[in-house]
Protein backbone atom coordinates (compact mmCIF):
# COMPACT_ATOMS: atom_id res chain seq x y z
CA UNK A 1 0.00 0.00 0.00
CA UNK A 2 1.37 3.45 -0.91
CA UNK A 3 2.04 6.12 1.66
CA UNK A 4 -0.85 8.20 0.24
CA UNK A 5 -3.31 5.32 0.61
CA UNK A 6 -2.14 4.66 4.12
CA UNK A 7 -2.57 8.37 4.93
CA UNK A 8 -6.15 8.46 3.56
CA UNK A 9 -7.15 5.28 5.37
CA UNK A 10 -6.44 6.92 8.71
CA UNK A 11 -9.31 9.35 8.21
CA UNK A 12 -11.88 6.86 6.90
CA UNK A 13 -14.69 6.53 9.49
CA UNK A 14 -15.32 2.98 10.64
CA UNK A 15 -18.52 1.36 9.33
CA UNK A 16 -21.35 1.63 11.86
CA UNK A 17 -24.32 -0.63 11.01
CA UNK A 18 -26.61 1.11 13.51
CA UNK A 19 -26.03 4.50 11.87
CA UNK A 20 -26.71 3.00 8.44
CA UNK A 21 -29.99 1.46 9.62
CA UNK A 22 -31.09 4.74 11.21
CA UNK A 23 -30.29 6.59 7.97
CA UNK A 24 -32.41 4.13 5.96
CA UNK A 25 -35.27 4.53 8.42
CA UNK A 26 -35.13 8.31 8.05
CA UNK A 27 -35.18 7.92 4.26
CA UNK A 28 -38.23 5.66 4.46
CA UNK A 29 -40.08 8.05 6.79
CA UNK A 30 -39.36 10.97 4.44
CA UNK A 31 -40.63 8.98 1.46
CA UNK A 32 -43.83 8.01 3.29
CA UNK A 33 -44.37 11.64 4.37
CA UNK A 34 -44.11 12.86 0.76
CA UNK A 35 -46.59 10.20 -0.35
CA UNK A 36 -49.00 11.21 2.41
CA UNK A 37 -48.88 14.87 1.31
CA UNK A 38 -49.53 13.90 -2.31
CA UNK A 39 -52.58 11.86 -1.33
CA UNK A 40 -53.89 14.51 1.04
CA UNK A 41 -53.91 17.36 -1.50
CA UNK A 42 -56.73 16.03 -3.73
CA UNK A 43 -58.96 15.65 -0.65
CA UNK A 44 -58.45 19.27 0.31
CA UNK A 45 -59.59 20.33 -3.17
CA UNK A 46 -62.88 18.45 -3.18
CA UNK A 47 -64.82 21.61 -2.39
CA UNK A 48 -63.51 23.43 -5.45
CA UNK A 49 -66.07 23.70 -8.25
CA UNK A 50 -64.68 24.17 -11.73
CA UNK A 51 -67.66 24.20 -14.09
CA UNK A 52 -67.11 23.75 -17.82
CA UNK A 53 -68.57 27.04 -18.93
CA UNK A 54 -67.79 30.12 -20.96
CA UNK A 55 -70.57 32.25 -19.42
CA UNK A 56 -72.53 31.92 -16.17
CA UNK A 57 -75.96 33.49 -15.62
CA UNK A 58 -76.94 33.77 -11.95
CA UNK A 59 -80.41 34.75 -10.78
CA UNK A 60 -80.88 35.38 -7.05
CA UNK A 61 -83.57 36.72 -4.76
CA UNK A 62 -83.50 37.39 -1.01
CA UNK A 63 -82.50 34.59 1.35
CA UNK A 64 -85.44 32.78 2.98
CA UNK A 65 -87.89 34.44 0.60
CA UNK A 66 -90.71 31.89 0.26
CA UNK A 67 -91.53 32.60 -3.39
CA UNK A 68 -90.46 30.66 -6.47
CA UNK A 69 -88.69 32.53 -9.26
CA UNK A 70 -87.76 30.74 -12.49
CA UNK A 71 -85.08 31.49 -15.08
CA UNK A 72 -85.65 31.16 -18.82
CA UNK A 73 -82.73 31.48 -21.24
CA UNK A 74 -82.97 31.38 -25.03
CA UNK A 75 -79.92 30.97 -27.30
CA UNK A 76 -79.39 32.27 -30.87
CA UNK A 77 -80.79 29.03 -32.34
CA UNK A 78 -84.03 29.23 -30.39
CA UNK A 79 -83.07 26.60 -27.81
CA UNK A 80 -84.75 27.34 -24.49
CA UNK A 81 -83.84 26.22 -20.96
CA UNK A 82 -86.06 26.37 -17.89
CA UNK A 83 -87.03 24.06 -15.01
CA UNK A 84 -88.78 21.50 -17.24
CA UNK A 85 -86.07 21.58 -19.90
CA UNK A 86 -82.77 22.12 -18.06
CA UNK A 87 -80.49 21.33 -21.03
CA UNK A 88 -80.84 22.59 -24.58
CA UNK A 89 -78.07 23.09 -27.09
CA UNK A 90 -75.10 24.54 -25.24
CA UNK A 91 -77.17 25.98 -22.37
CA UNK A 92 -77.66 24.16 -19.05
CA UNK A 93 -79.79 25.09 -16.04
CA UNK A 94 -77.41 23.77 -13.39
CA UNK A 95 -79.49 24.77 -10.36
CA UNK A 96 -83.27 25.17 -10.11
CA UNK A 97 -84.42 26.81 -6.87
CA UNK A 98 -88.01 26.65 -5.61
CA UNK A 99 -87.96 29.28 -2.87
CA UNK A 100 -88.64 27.75 0.54
CA UNK A 101 -89.51 24.36 -0.93
CA UNK A 102 -86.73 21.80 -0.41
CA UNK A 103 -84.65 24.35 1.55
CA UNK A 104 -84.69 22.12 4.65
CA UNK A 105 -82.69 18.90 4.45
CA UNK A 106 -82.49 15.95 6.84
CA UNK A 107 -78.81 15.07 7.21
CA UNK A 108 -78.05 12.20 9.60
CA UNK A 109 -81.21 12.93 11.57
CA UNK A 110 -80.48 16.65 11.87
CA UNK A 111 -82.51 19.28 10.00
CA UNK A 112 -80.27 21.70 8.08
CA UNK A 113 -81.59 24.82 6.38
CA UNK A 114 -80.22 26.29 3.15
CA UNK A 115 -81.58 29.86 2.99
CA UNK A 116 -80.04 30.73 -0.40
CA UNK A 117 -82.40 31.43 -3.32
CA UNK A 118 -80.36 31.11 -6.49
CA UNK A 119 -80.62 29.66 -10.00
CA UNK A 120 -77.53 29.12 -12.14
CA UNK A 121 -77.46 28.71 -15.92
CA UNK A 122 -74.26 28.04 -17.86
CA UNK A 123 -73.39 28.57 -21.50
CA UNK A 124 -70.84 25.87 -22.29
CA UNK A 125 -69.25 27.28 -25.46
CA UNK A 126 -68.97 30.46 -27.50
CA UNK A 127 -71.94 30.43 -29.89
CA UNK A 128 -72.27 33.85 -31.57
CA UNK A 129 -75.68 35.49 -31.59
CA UNK A 130 -78.27 36.92 -29.22
CA UNK A 131 -79.25 35.47 -25.84
CA UNK A 132 -82.40 36.36 -23.90
CA UNK A 133 -82.68 35.98 -20.11
CA UNK A 134 -86.15 36.19 -18.53
CA UNK A 135 -87.25 35.99 -14.90
CA UNK A 136 -90.69 34.54 -14.11
CA UNK A 137 -92.63 34.78 -10.82
CA UNK A 138 -93.85 31.18 -10.84
CA UNK A 139 -95.41 30.67 -7.39
CA UNK A 140 -96.00 32.70 -4.25
CA UNK A 141 -96.66 32.09 -0.58
CA UNK A 142 -97.02 35.71 0.55
CA UNK A 143 -98.21 37.60 -2.59
CA UNK A 144 -95.41 40.14 -2.15
CA UNK A 145 -93.15 41.72 -4.80
CA UNK A 146 -89.77 40.03 -5.15
CA UNK A 147 -86.49 41.82 -6.00
CA UNK A 148 -84.52 39.63 -8.40
CA UNK A 149 -80.83 40.14 -9.19
CA UNK A 150 -79.41 39.02 -12.51
CA UNK A 151 -75.69 38.64 -13.08
CA UNK A 152 -73.91 37.52 -16.25
CA UNK A 153 -70.24 36.55 -16.03
CA UNK A 154 -67.79 35.81 -18.80
CA UNK A 155 -65.53 33.10 -17.39
CA UNK A 156 -62.64 32.72 -19.82
CA UNK A 157 -59.83 33.63 -20.00
CA UNK A 158 -60.52 35.52 -16.75
CA UNK A 159 -63.70 36.24 -14.80
CA UNK A 160 -65.44 39.37 -16.09
CA UNK A 161 -68.81 40.67 -14.92
CA UNK A 162 -70.58 41.77 -18.08
CA UNK A 163 -73.99 42.52 -16.57
CA UNK A 164 -75.40 43.08 -13.07
CA UNK A 165 -78.76 44.57 -12.13
CA UNK A 166 -81.85 44.08 -9.98
CA UNK A 167 -85.45 44.08 -11.19
CA UNK A 168 -88.68 43.69 -9.20
CA UNK A 169 -91.36 41.15 -10.04
CA UNK A 170 -94.54 42.62 -8.61
CA UNK A 171 -96.92 39.66 -8.66
CA UNK A 172 -97.34 35.96 -9.39
CA UNK A 173 -97.15 35.02 -13.10
CA UNK A 174 -95.27 38.19 -14.05
CA UNK A 175 -92.52 37.64 -16.61
CA UNK A 176 -89.82 40.18 -17.42
CA UNK A 177 -86.92 40.22 -19.81
CA UNK A 178 -84.02 40.83 -17.44
CA UNK A 179 -81.36 41.22 -20.12
CA UNK A 180 -80.61 40.51 -23.76
CA UNK A 181 -77.03 40.39 -25.02
CA UNK A 182 -75.08 39.26 -28.05
CA UNK A 183 -71.91 37.19 -28.14
CA UNK A 184 -69.70 38.03 -31.08
CA UNK A 185 -67.14 35.83 -32.79
CA UNK A 186 -64.22 36.47 -30.45
CA UNK A 187 -66.33 35.81 -27.34
CA UNK A 188 -66.92 39.43 -26.39
CA UNK A 189 -70.40 40.57 -25.33
CA UNK A 190 -72.19 43.43 -27.06
CA UNK A 191 -75.66 44.93 -27.68
CA UNK A 192 -76.89 44.66 -24.07
CA UNK A 193 -80.53 45.73 -23.90
CA UNK A 194 -83.87 45.03 -22.18
CA UNK A 195 -86.30 44.79 -25.09
CA UNK A 196 -89.12 42.56 -23.89
CA UNK A 197 -89.53 39.07 -25.35
CA UNK A 198 -91.98 36.49 -24.03
CA UNK A 199 -90.48 33.07 -23.35
CA UNK A 200 -92.81 31.36 -20.86
CA UNK A 201 -95.70 30.81 -23.30
CA UNK A 202 -93.22 29.73 -25.95
CA UNK A 203 -91.85 27.10 -23.57
CA UNK A 204 -95.22 25.67 -22.60
CA UNK A 205 -96.51 25.63 -26.19
CA UNK A 206 -93.73 23.14 -26.94
CA UNK A 207 -94.92 20.68 -24.32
Amino acid sequence: MSALSRSNSRYRAPFDPITAVLFKIIQAITYLFVLAVLFMNPVSKQGIVNPKAEYIITVTWPDRNPNDIDTYVEDPQGNLTYFKNPAAGLIHLDRDDRGNLNDTLNINGRMVENPLNQEVTTIRAVLPGEYVVNAHYYATQDNQPVPVTIRVDKVNPTLEVIYYDTITLERKDEERTAVRFSIIGDGRVANINHVAKELVNKAFKRE
